[in-house]
């Protein structure tokens, strides 16, 4: 139940329920029900929810013991919690003879331990004061809109939420709001993706060792774009979609995209794609790392060496928080070292330049534009990892030879750089336009989400095909 009309309804439903009381506890009361619910839709037998449970209950009793004994427990708990969430999930360094056997869910287990570790983490640091009840721990942890994708909020902006959401009332302005964003995300998922989707299937069957050069390189740049684009529009549209429908909870769920391929740089591009995970794992990790680092080796000449370190760490935990097996392992050494390179290079030009020199090339439109077509080819070169195993990527390398897959990224450099360099411009342009909040551009929009809608409501009759399910569901 994501991304579908059946999710739609469902939502409609707890929401009119949750407006149909203005009491804290009514509300607290009718969002347990609605989380305990749509977890229902994913069962698989009683048996199955007992991993998620147990992962639950000993997070909230460990949370529990490191409110009382913070210096003690803190550490322990903390690996203890660690441990259970790879051996639940399954990582490939995990013995598959201790592994639990009967099948079980794990839906929605990656984001209940990144908000698990925030409350834990800040409850030692004294920056959670406030026992936390079960109810809310549960509330918080499975809500049934950030369950499966997120986006990962904070507990102490949670709280805030649900105070503004007591406050705050159901306006015209507020639904049409809400029901263009749900429209803008659902044609995403359900239209966008769904034709990348099966354009990305039908490029890999149709590539055959066989073809002419032309064909060939062609075909692998479709390969290498099609499948993050598709990854794209499937999440985000997601993510709109739940964004969207918690403006009628009177809720402001923290965005999680802010057009990343229009990023200048790849430590850009990750502060614009999963944007709550990226800041949870600065938050957590980075800023860890490096004042770690600081206090151990306090030298002004290496802090830049030991920020290149942290990005390192940190970004390689983002691609290995992707997946369990060893193709996982290698996306995050990419991404760890797409944003550590970045950084080695961004630190080098400022020593070499100096910090005014620099900062006019990297206002520089040329320059600009070089790098947001090389932050766009690295990006979609290493999800070849993300959607495809060894095996695949061996038979894609013979498909292709060499010499194709050479162009074919040469391609995509040079064909992104032109095309984003144009898309940014006319961004820009129409951005500085002063009809920003006339009525003509309402009406505007409203005649879009209208025309949207048709279409969805088009195609899913002609197609009569269901779409991907969210990709990041998985995690």
């Amino acid at each position: 139940m994501s991304a579908s009309f059946s999710f739609l309804g469902f939502s409609a439903l707890v929401i009119l329920a949750y407006h149909a009381g203005t009491s804290a506890g009514w509300r607290q009361f009718v969002l347990l029900v609605a989380n305990i619910f749509f977890l229902g839709t994913f069962s698989q037998g009683l048996l199955s929810y007992a991993p998620l449970g147990a992962f639950l209950v000993f997070g909230y009793a460990g949370l529990s013991l490191v409110a009382r004994n913070p210096r003690r427990a803190f550490i322990p708990i903390l690996l203890a919690t660690l441990v259970s969430f790879f051996w639940f999930k399954k990582y490939a360094f995990v013995p598959a003879i201790v592994s639990v056997p009967f099948t079980y869910l794990t839906v929605g287990m990656s984001y209940i331990l990144f908000r698990i570790l925030h409350l834990m983490i800040d409850t030692r640091a004294g920056a959670l004061r406030d026992r936390i009840g079960i109810l809310p721990y549960f509330n918080y942890t499975c809500n049934f809109l950030t369950l499966l994708s997120g986006p990962i909020q904070l507990y102490p902006d949670y709280v805030k939420m649900q105070e503004r959401s007591a406050e705050s009332g159901l306006t015209a302005t507020v639904v049409g709001v809400s029901i263009e964003r749900v429209i803008r995300g659902f044609f995403k998922v359900n239209v966008v993706a769904l034709v990348l989707s099966i354009l990305h299937g039908r490029v890999l069957d149709a590539l055959t060792a066989g073809q002419p050069f032309g064909q060939k390189w062609l075909l692998g740049v479709l390969i290498i774009v099609l499948y993050p684009l598709f990854l794209y529009c499937n999440f985000s549209g997601y993510i709109d979609i739940v964004i969207g429908l918690g403006y009628l909870f009177g809720f402001s769920l923290p965005e999680n995209f802010n057009h990343p391929f229009t990023a200048d740089n790849f430590i850009e591009f990750w502060n614009r794609w999963h944007i709550t995970l990226s800041s949870w794992l600065r938050t957590y990790v980075y800023n860890a790392v490096l004042l770690g680092g600081m206090r151990r080796f306090p030298s002004r000449k290496i802090e830049g060496v030991l920020a290149v370190f942290a990005y390192f760490v940190t970004f390689f935990l983002v691609g290995l928080w992707h997946g369990q097996n060893s193709e996982f392992i290698a996306f995050g050494i990419f991404m760890g070292l797409g944003v550590s390179i970045n950084k080695t290079w961004q630190i080098l030009l400022n020593r070499q330049l100096g910090r005014k020199r620099y900062t006019e090339l990297a206002s520089n439109q040329t320059y600009l534009a070089f790098s947001r077509g090389l932050t766009f080819t690295y990006f979609v070169v290493t999800t070849i990892l993300f959607w495809s195993n060894w095996r695949q990527i061996a038979n894609l390398e013979m498909a292709l030879g060499a010499g194709a897959s050479a162009v074919a990224v040469a391609g995509i450099f040079f064909g992104s750089t032109i095309l984003l360099w144009a898309w940014q411009t006319a961004r820009t342009g129409i951005m500085a336009m002063p009809w920003k909040d006339t009525l003509l551009l309402q009406c505007w929009r409203a005649g879009c989400s209208a025309a949207l809608l048709v279409i969805i409501l088009v195609l899913s009759m002609l197609m009569n095909q269901r779409a991907p399910d969210i990709v990041y569901k998985a995690f």
